[in-house]
Formats: structure tokens, sequence, C-alpha cells
């Protein structure tokens, strides 16, 4: 893992994991099926209100290494909620899969020439995107410390 941490560098898996929630959330309003954007769907608003959380976890990261801080609750907290998130991610990766796989089923109507690349396009980004948010769980780990409050007040020294 030392070898893979000198090669993606923690800053080079936070711009990709940016790049990769960016893309996605201009994707969570395109219909592969008639290769259209749509702006008006309630259903199109769910990865981009819960990849806001993704980003503000990315950026606490960011800070904390960058300012060789330790973790605190609000971190903690955070990164509990990104774990719920997890599962709308891996529900995004069987339904991407659905859709793409349901090109057979629909074989007789008119399919836009762009389905196939865009529907592998987001599933391959969905499948990513547990890998980097999973590295970065590593990477806080390692670069800012594990989440141990138990002596949280007595590590403090406010006269420092």
């Amino acid at each position: 893992m030392n070898t893979l941490s000198k090669i993606i560098t923690w800053k080079r898996n936070i711009f990709a994991s940016l790049l990769v929630l960016l893309t996605l959330v201009i994707l969570s309003f395109y219909g592969v099926y008639t290769n259209q954007f749509y702006f008006l769907k309630p259903d199109n608003y769910i990865i981009p209100i819960l990849t806001s959380v993704h980003f503000l976890y990315l950026y606490v990261v960011w800070f904390k290494i960058s300012e060789d801080e330790l973790p605190d609750p609000k971190m903690r907290n955070i990164e509990y909620v990104l774990y719920a998130i997890m599962i709308v991610y891996a529900f995004k990766i069987y339904d991407s899969t659905m859709v793409l796989n349901s090109i057979d089923v629909y074989g007789e109507h008119v399919i836009p020439v762009s389905f196939k690349p865009m529907a592998t396009l987001s599933l391959v980004l969905y499948s990513i995107l547990p890998i980097l948010t999973f590295y970065t769980f590593w990477l806080r780990k390692r670069y800012v410390g594990i989440y141990n409050f138990e002596n949280y007040n007595d590590n403090l020294n406010i006269w420092q």
C-alpha cells in the first residue's frame, strides 16, 4: 500500500475524486435513453445533494492533511454520513448495470447512438468512486490519524 500511496498521492486522490464527482453530478441530469438533459425531475437532484457531503469531506481531509491537524468529532460525523452515502453509490452501480444491460430489452425501440458509451461511462465512474472513497478513508487514517476521542481532552494543550 505504501507504493500505491507514492503513485496516487493524497492530492491526486482528492483531485481524481473531485473530477469523478463533478462528472457524475452532470451525468445525473442526463437521460441515456433520450440523449437529453432533464433539470426539472426531482430524482435527478439526489446525487448532487449527496455529493455535497462528499465534497465537504474532501475539503476537510485536504485541510486536515495540509494543516497537520488532528481529527475531530465533526470530521468523524461527516465520514460516518459518507459511509451511509456509500450505500447509495453501490445502488447506483447496480442501477447503471441494469440500464446498460437493458439495451437488449429495448432493442426494437429507437435508442440513441450515445446510449452505450454514456451508460458505460456512468457505470465506470460509479465503480471508481467507492475505490477512491475508501482510499481517501485510508489516507485520512494514515495522515490525519485515527478517531480516538477517549483521551481527546488530555491531548489538547491550549497553551501551545
